[in-house]
């Protein structure tokens, strides 16, 4: 199995493909992503039959997004491929899970992907 996902908005988007099949989930995610995101993923991965070890590869968008978004998303991605030993693979654009899809079926492994936010960070100052 291979999951692609994407934390770029408050929606989160995550696909997972087992052979010939796809499925889609999203959730309403907000505030929720960190505290969230990794039991999301494992009752997805349960409801499609699969478990950690079921994982075959890994694939996130990068960005452009939301900065606190793809911060977690990506972590949490790169961190599951390296203790699951599984590659990862980062994608940007409209095409991205095509392009993730296409990469981690010939062997490739980004090892570690980096966020794109597509400028420079806007952090703003403490108001205290």
């Amino acid at each position: 199995m291979i999951f692609l996902l994407d934390t770029s908005t408050p929606v989160c988007r995550l696909t997972i493909v087992d052979r010939d099949s796809r499925h889609e989930f999203e959730w309403q995610a907000d505030r929720q992503l960190a505290k969230g995101l990794l039991g999301w993923l494992h009752e997805r991965l349960a409801e499609v039959g699969g478990d950690w070890s079921s994982i075959t590869g890994l694939g996130v968008f990068m960005g452009p997004g939301s900065f606190t978004g793809l911060r977690i998303g990506i972590t949490v991605i790169n961190t599951l491929a390296d203790s699951l030993n599984v590659p990862v693979v980062g994608g940007r654009d409209d095409s991205w899970q095509t392009d993730v899809l296409s990469r981690l079926r010939n062997g490739q492994n980004d090892r570690i992907v980096l966020p794109y936010y597509g400028s420079e960070a806007n952090i703003t100052t403490p108001r205290k």
